[in-house]
């Protein structure tokens, strides 16, 4: 949730925000006056409430024909009182939707513009070129996972429907090999393992920011009114909610394993083949909790951890600064690490890692103590490894 206050003290701050990502930059006057009004509304309110309170002290010391008077005004403020607080919390509950309408203010020094804008900050290792040294085109790593015995989309889709699979044997044993090396090596950059639910309640699935633009990417279970997660960052975020946390000793850093589900709404049959574009999957996930001042360098330091799980690998890869309208509602700056594909000539993306700054917190209620009292703390994610991996390694 953006801040109000930023929002107040800096609106043109937010709108430059909103015409980096692609967004409409009405929001922005449409919530301030929405605030604007809700807050009259309020001073109205409590005004009335206090001369509520005084009339009815006149009631019981008016007599007479007087008293009557002082009744009847007694019982027109009662009314007017309760419209006003109805006023008030309908603005209250429009501002509150309005709100989420606007996305993460977007940290200086990111690219702006939409999926195609990225800025590639550096290349790591030499990508191959199969089709030369091979004399033929490559297998891709369908053809090579059915062929070991590893991948089995034919079965998965007539157990469970499209963008389905069993991994098998060997495969089986790469994804628990990589997301074991995974979790080992978060354990050595001070993350806290986590094996996390997969289900969510609204409020925690709506404080992250995944019931915005993309909700038709969430499974929703409506009998039990809760959501599969598409990353145990979900579950990670809310794990302190409505806490005031301790980051006197620095950051709390914890590392989720989880099965994820996406409903891959939007892809309209992009990368239907083999296992890149999948309803369920295996993933660790990092996530801080962080002081405000500290994001930064918390950003970096899961970037570096991401590269060096990469390099343990050997794949060759790209990192790109991805442009704001590539953002999701919660990311302020985004980098992905990008695997070179040598089947298809192009990277695929392996790991992303997020600064979401205050957005899920304020959202969340998780705050931390300073000499100044109590305020809000900053949140980061990414990824160590998740089943896609496996593409880029066959």
């Amino acid at each position: 949730m953006i801040d109000l206050q930023l929002l107040w003290q800096a609106p043109d701050l937010v709108r430059a925000s909103q015409r980096a990502r692609g967004d409409e930059e009405s929001v922005v006057d449409a919530v301030l006056d929405l605030d604007a009004r809700r807050r009259a509304a309020l001073t109205a309110f409590e005004q009335l409430r206090a001369e509520q309170k005084r009339v009815g002290q006149d009631v019981a010391r008016a007599q007479g024909e007087h008293k009557q008077v002082v009744l009847a005004r007694a019982k027109e403020l009662a009314a007017e009182v309760k419209a006003r607080e109805a006023e008030a919390a309908r603005l209250a509950a429009e501002l509150d939707e309005a709100v989420l309408g606007i996305g993460n203010v977007v940290v200086a020094g990111g690219p702006a513009g939409g999926e195609d804008d990225y800025v590639v900050l550096r290349t790591v290792g030499t990508p191959r070129d199969l089709a030369a040294e091979l004399g033929r085109e490559p297998r891709d790593h369908l053809e090579l996972g059915e062929g070991l015995r590893a991948i089995d989309t034919e079965r998965g889709a007539k157990v469970s429907g499209a963008r389905f699979y069993y991994l098998t044997g060997i495969g089986a044993r790469l994804e628990l090999a990589l997301l074991n090396a995974a979790m080992d090596a978060a354990l050595r950059h001070g993350f806290t393992p986590m094996i996390t639910p997969t289900l969510v309640k609204p409020e925690v699935m709506r404080g992250t920011g995944f019931l915005g633009k993309h909700a038709d990417e969430v499974y929703h279970l409506p009998a039990d009114d809760l959501y599969l997660v598409g990353t145990s960052e979900v579950a990670l975020a809310g794990y302190h909610e409505g806490e005031i946390v301790d980051l006197s000793d620095g950051p709390l850093r914890y590392a989720g394993w989880s099965a994820c589900y996406r409903r891959e709404a939007g892809s309209y049959g992009k990368d239907t083949r083999g296992i890149i574009r999948v309803h369920q999957f295996h993933k660790v996930e990092m996530f801080v909790y962080a002081s405000v001042e500290d994001a930064e360098a918390e950003h970096e330091r899961l970037l570096a951890a991401e590269e060096e799980m990469l390099a343990a690998v050997e794949l060759p890869y790209r990192v790109i600064d991805t442009a704001a309208g590539d953002l999701g509602s919660s990311a302020a700056r985004k980098y992905d690490c990008e695997a070179w594909l040598p089947s298809q000539g192009r990277y695929l993306e392996l790991t992303s890692t997020s600064n979401c700054t205050t957005f899920q917190a304020r959202r969340l209620g998780v705050r931390e103590r300073t000499e100044a009292g109590t305020r809000t703390v900053a949140t980061l994610n990414g990824t160590m490894a998740t089943t896609r991996w496996i593409v880029a390694l066959l």
